[in-house]
């Protein structure tokens, strides 16, 4: 089993470097499991505050779950991973059944911020891209995946995201095995990348 860590700046192309490995592998090889899914739950919270709730804070994370069940498809183990809604700021009650895979991805914005994760990864990559080009695509997404409005959105950035990629995020690269310049537009890393693990599945 490979485990591959993926992390980045939101908007940065993490997810468009995840569907290129995961296009250029055998079908069925692969397991991504999107650091997102981890949200704690936030039923508890008045609905009208949600909005306010920072989820570019490490303390935003399940990690103790997100931990344990990486380790247990080390182990050969399936899990359950949790779902979340970013509509309603809370855990779902339905989970995805995954199976261990020869590859498992774990991607997300702070995949590379916990040392105890860190551990289980046998490939760190960080996903590199300019802030203009990171706010544009957080704007179309959000927007149109997440249902929020253009200003409430460029808000949190200003608020929130900004910040804490600064913080929390931008520091993780010093523990990247490689870092993508260009995000998901880099054709030749991720070519390169693609390479590397096609090669180790043919050690396997």
């Amino acid at each position: 089993m490979y485990i591959i860590g993926i992390a980045g700046g939101t908007g940065s192309g993490k997810t468009t470097v995840v569907k290129e490995i995961v296009n250029s592998l055998p079908a069925g090889s692969v397991a991504v499991i999107p650091q997102d899914s981890y949200y704690k739950d936030s039923s508890d919270v008045p609905v009208e505050e949600r909005q306010f709730i920072n989820f570019d804070h490490p303390d935003a994370f399940d990690w103790e779950l997100l931990i344990e069940q990486i380790a247990q498809l080390r182990e050969g183990k399936a899990i359950e991973q949790p779902t979340y809604s970013y509509i309603t700021c809370t855990r779902q009650p339905e989970t995805i059944h995954i199976e261990p895979k020869e590859v498992i991805i774990v991607e997300g914005i702070m995949a590379l911020v916990n040392p105890e994760l860190r551990e289980l990864m046998d490939l760190k990559i960080f996903v590199d891209a300019d802030a203009d080009d990171r706010l544009i695509r957080l704007i179309r997404r959000d927007v149109i995946e997440r249902g929020r409005t253009a200003e409430t959105v460029i808000s949190r950035y200003e608020r929130i995201v900004k910040e804490m990629h600064w913080e929390f995020i931008e520091p993780t690269k010093k523990f990247a095995d490689i870092i993508m310049p260009q995000g998901g537009h880099n054709k030749k890393a991720i070519k390169a990348l693609q390479m590397s693990i096609g090669y180790f599945l043919k050690q396997e």
